[in-house]
């Protein structure tokens, strides 16, 4: 049976994607990501001399500032910046620009679902666009559990609040990768195969997420095919 969603999609159809590069004139780096009504934009500056205290200042530090559309920032947005930073710190290059700090300023501009895959995804774009070098990209998407049972792929704002569960999931995407080729197995397996973030959102079962894994997986794929081909 087909899940009627509000804006007729199919169960694993995603939204319209968009993405530009280059957008703000004295950011080192910028990117806009849209999906749907959701869009969001990421802007990077540096790398600036000198660590953030407690960063080992061997290595490349990072920080993010979340820019909500609108009112102060929360718990919410402290929760997502903290998750974006080790999201990239881990596809980042850390070795190559040690005792410096980049930062990574992400502004919404609307949020109809799906907010923080979309964050990492412009964020990711605008790294590329500042230089910044990366093992490898990064795809994310956000799968929804209905309480039929049922997989959604990238729910809206008003699917997300009538979901039993939802994950926001980021995958790596290392055919592009600029390491070698034996350090891409991590116990065995290529880093493809690997997961990046999963953040879970209300309840669900083992089988259930791993469910969404498979589902989230196969959209990211398609997703770093259209990453690619807008950053060349």
């Amino acid at each position: 049976m087909e899940i009627d969603r509000g804006d007729g999609r199919k169960p694993n159809q995603l939204r319209p994607v968009a993405c530009s590069r280059g957008i703000l004139n004295r950011a080192h780096g910028s990117a806009s990501w849209s999906q749907g009504e959701t869009k969001v934009l990421a802007a990077v500056y540096g790398p600036k001399a000198g660590t953030k205290k407690n960063e080992n200042p061997e290595k490349a530090c990072f920080e993010v500032i979340w820019k909500p559309k609108t009112g102060q920032i929360g718990k919410p947005e402290k929760e997502c910046e903290m998750i974006l930073k080790r999201t990239l710190q881990s596809i980042c290059l850390l070795n190559v620009h040690p005792n410096t700090t980049t930062s990574i300023i992400i502004q919404v501009v609307n949020d109809d679902g799906g907010l923080l895959p979309c964050a990492i995804n412009a964020a990711c774009a605008a790294l590329v666009d500042a230089g910044i070098p990366l093992k490898h990209l990064a795809a994310a998407i956000c799968c929804s559990l209905a309480k039929n049972g049922r997989v959604l792929l990238d729910p809206n704002k008003s699917e997300e609040q009538n979901m039993k569960g939802f994950v926001y999931l980021a995958f790596p995407n290392s055919i592009q990768s600029v390491l070698p080729e034996g350090s891409l197995q991590v116990g065995g397996e290529p880093v493809e195969h690997g997961i990046i973030t999963s953040v879970t959102h209300g309840a669900m079962s083992v089988d259930d997420y791993l469910l969404c894994l498979q589902r989230g997986r196969a959209a990211c794929e398609k997703l770093s095919v259209f990453i690619r081909s807008s950053l060349k």
